[in-house]
């Protein structure tokens, strides 16, 4: 069905990037631009505002619920609208919170993440009203504040959904995008959908001991303890494994390929083993999607350069690769560090994602809109390093997906949480037929 689609998706997102919904820094800027970005919102939509159910979880969720031919197994679309902080020193093109349009991209801090993806959304929503369209089943629109910090606003919509006894067929968030080349001698584009995500943890490593003069020091202080901890957590501290969805992105590629690629491709996905020894050896993103990463962020101790400090820590990141548990990851951790006056404590995490069926209906209809929206793109599934709000849906929906259908460059990769993020407006464009097609194909 052709539909006469609304002008202004642009100079709709432009309004959304000048709200600085910075949740890092809510406690400085307080409630107001995320109160205002809610009310932008009711002013930018009418339509859904008219026909949909709001409601606002908590301090900062959103949740919209569109009333389907069927409320059983409906669909949940996901985005988050707040942003991560900018540098006031680093050399932007245009002022981060302008959203400046010109030459057809629009700028400006969430353009891509993930305000340009949740606008797609909002605006196939609208011009599917206007139409007097309703799907085959119920659609919710799950918009979150603060998944940039770890936040609980998704978390408070996921529970609120499962106590109600809601259970998604379908649930699709941020995650992958349309890219070029994907990986090397592989031809074309491909819309990277994440079938599953790694988890997350925070630990502290933390020790104590005497404090004193720095002109006689032990042998061994607080200090060089923990930076001996740290140094034993290297690289090869978690074994590799390789994902089912990272074997078949492999035998996807392998038909893009030219000859000798494609005799590559096939091996490894025909064996994980080899493709978990290789991609360690290659290091960087390879390495990291097939094992647990972890890296020290954040080190303290002492109070002046002459004195040695009684305390001494270092915050770790890790990245739970799929298959592993929070409980093996510390256990390993401990077992790598090997100091009893070293203590391993747990400041915050999530366990890894199961891996979501790419032999599915749901898939497929992914696809499906794919070809309609970016035709020229093959639908290939993979694992997402980064941690994103779907992770409260996957213990009660047997489908969670995380594809943003924006094509994005590397160099447009890169100024995600960096500088001169921006989106091409004909992408916009594209994003909201992908998910038009979506809604209208739902059986």
């Amino acid at each position: 069905m052709k539909i006469a689609v609304r002008e202004g998706i642009a100079q709709r997102l432009s309004r959304m990037i000048q709200l600085p919904t910075v949740s890092a820094e809510r406690g400085e800027r307080g409630q107001q631009p995320f109160d205002a970005f809610a009310d932008l919102l009711l002013e930018l939509y009418p339509l859904v505002h008219e026909h949909l159910e709001r409601e606002l979880v908590g301090e900062l969720g959103i949740l919209y619920r569109w009333a389907g031919r069927r409320s059983a197994d409906p669909v949940v679309l996901m985005a988050h609208y707040d942003v991560v902080p900018v540098d006031e020193s680093d050399p932007w093109s245009h002022p981060p919170f302008e959203g400046r349009i010109e030459r057809g991209w629009v700028y400006g801090r969430g353009a891509l993440d993930d305000k340009g993806p949740l606008v797609v959304v909002l605006e196939a929503v609208e011009n599917l009203l206007a139409t007097g369209f309703t799907p085959a089943r119920d659609v919710y629109l799950s918009f979150g504040g603060d998944e940039e910090t770890f936040g609980g606003a998704a978390r408070l919509i996921a529970e609120t959904l499962r106590e109600r006894g809601v259970s998604p067929w379908l649930v699709l968030d941020e995650g992958g995008a349309v890219v070029d080349a994907p990986l090397p001698f592989v031809r074309g584009s491909a819309a990277m959908v994440g079938v599953g995500e790694k988890g997350v943890l925070t630990l502290r490593l933390s020790a104590r001991g005497e404090s004193g003069h720095a002109s006689a020091p032990p042998v061994r202080t607080t200090v060089r303890r923990i930076a001996r901890a740290v140094e034993r957590l290297s690289p090869s501290t978690f074994r590799p494994r390789t994902p089912t969805a990272v074997s078949r992105m492999l035998e996807l590629f392998a038909g893009r390929s030219g000859t000798v690629p494609r005799a590559l491709y096939r091996l490894l996905a025909a064996t994980p083993w080899l493709t978990a020894r290789v991609f360690t050896a290659l290091g960087g993103e390879p390495a990291a999607l097939v094992r647990t990463t972890v890296a020290a962020t954040m080190q303290s101790g002492g109070t002046a350069a002459n004195v040695l400090p009684s305390q001494a820590s270092a915050t770790l990141n890790l990245r739970i690769a799929l298959g592993e548990s929070m409980d093996s990851t510390v256990r390993r951790v401990r077992r790598r560090v090997a100091d009893r006056h070293v203590t391993v404590e747990v400041l915050e995490g999530d366990g890894p994602s199961p891996e979501s069926s790419t032999e599915n209906a749901q898939f497929a209809l992914i696809s499906d809109a794919v070809r309609v929206s970016h035709p020229d793109a093959a639908t290939v599934p993979y694992v997402m390093m980064a941690a994103t709000d779907s992770r409260h849906f996957h213990r009660f929906s047997p489908a969670v997906y995380r594809f943003a259908p924006l094509e994005m460059s590397k160099a447009q990769r890169g100024s995600i949480h960096g500088v001169d993020e921006r989106v091409e407006i004909t992408a916009l464009e594209r994003g909201e037929l992908f998910h038009r097609t979506l809604l209208q194909r739902l059986e």
